[in-house]
């Protein structure tokens, strides 16, 4: 079995990120080295992400973060096996300036390019961690995305379900913000709501109970919002409840996917559930998503929060997960700000 060292580098929003990654599918994976800088100080000002900003901090940070990430592994450029970098979705001035570098890299290395979507990274990222096998569910879950997902490979998806307007990681900013929290918000309202009382504040579960597996986030921010202008609200008791309702609405659609994974798969006894992307760092939604696993008969597998959170190691694994499959791209593939993960069915 051959094992493949690969670069990563990951610039799609406000990390600028490089990873050197050895192994081969299914994993675990080696990580030699994985170095993200976070923007959030930069940014913090403004009360999210600003793209002029983050394309700017990547193009002066990237250089000496991937001589960090190469020094750190021990591999020199020449030793590599391909270099992986983040194609879309995303920011696309900071996909542009992630991508350019991997191309520039790729040329002089006498490399070959490896252009991952951001989203794939995510979504293999347990099988970096935990070796998980194919086929299995996957629960997408970020600031930008809300997703469930069969996986079956590369570039081989089955989409069951996906938000229909915010995703839940963009409620927990929007909320947080209604709440008067700091930037980011999403860990503050985690952080609050151990406090608070879960039953306080009566909010909806969009969608919840509907005939497959779509998501709705929009409604629960509007009344988070109308909550919060008809008075002074127990700041606790309020994240504790928007909370309760997230966890909720992440657990009625999956148990519908799991669903529709079972009759799609119907030989996967053993099957994992997987949630991965940033929102998964939340305790309290993977532990209630660890309690559904264990009741519908599923694995379960979160990678590590390191691993949630955008970084590069996770695209260098994809990086693997490509390269095995002799699955490479030319020096004039596009960068995208949008690049759906599923192709063109929607069962």
């Amino acid at each position: 079995m051959h094992l493949w060292t690969i670069l990563g580098i990951e610039t799609s929003c406000d990390e600028t990120a490089a990873s050197v990654v050895r192994g081969a599918p299914l994993g675990p994976g080696q990580i030699l080295s994985n170095v993200v800088f976070s923007q959030l100080e930069e940014h913090r000002p403004y009360g999210g992400v600003v793209p002029e900003i983050a394309a700017r901090a990547h193009v002066e940070l990237l250089d000496e973060i991937v001589v960090r990430a190469l020094a750190e592994a021990g591999v020199p450029l020449g030793e590599i096996d391909a270099v992986a970098a983040t194609a879309g979705p995303g920011l696309i001035g900071g996909v542009m300036v992630g991508l350019l570098t991997a191309k520039a890299l790729a040329l002089a290395a006498g490399k070959p390019l490896i252009a991952v979507n951001h989203l794939e990274g995510h979504g293999f990222s347990a099988r970096l961690s935990d070796g998980v096998g194919f086929p299995y569910l996957l629960l997408l879950v970020s600031g930008g995305h809300c997703q469930l997902l069969g996986v079956e490979g590369p570039g081989r998806f089955k989409l069951y379900g996906t938000t229909i307007d915010d995703a839940a990681g963009e409620a927990f900013d929007k909320t947080a913000k209604l709440l008067g929290l700091p930037y980011p918000g999403g860990p503050r309202i985690e952080i609050l709501a151990r406090e608070g009382d879960p039953s306080r504040y009566i909010l909806p579960r969009p969608m919840k109970g509907r005939t497959g597996a779509d998501f709705s986030f929009s409604g629960l921010k509007t009344a988070v919002r109308q909550v919060t202008l008809a008075g002074p609200v127990d700041t606790a008791d309020l994240a504790a409840s928007f909370q309760a309702a997230v966890v909720d609405i992440l657990r009625d659609r999956a148990k519908a996917a799991m669903m529709m994974f079972r009759r799609d798969f119907p030989g996967a006894e053993t099957a994992a559930f997987v949630v991965a992307g940033g929102v998964a760092a939340n305790g309290a939604i993977r532990a209630a998503l660890a309690g559904l696993a264990a009741h519908e008969g599923f694995g379960f597998a979160v990678p590590p929060i390191p691993l949630c959170t955008d970084n590069a190691a996770m695209i260098a694994w994809a990086g693997i997960e490509r390269a095995a499959l002799n699955l490479f791209d030319p020096l004039d593939a596009p960068a995208r700000a949008r690049w759906p993960l599923y192709a063109a069915e929607v069962l």
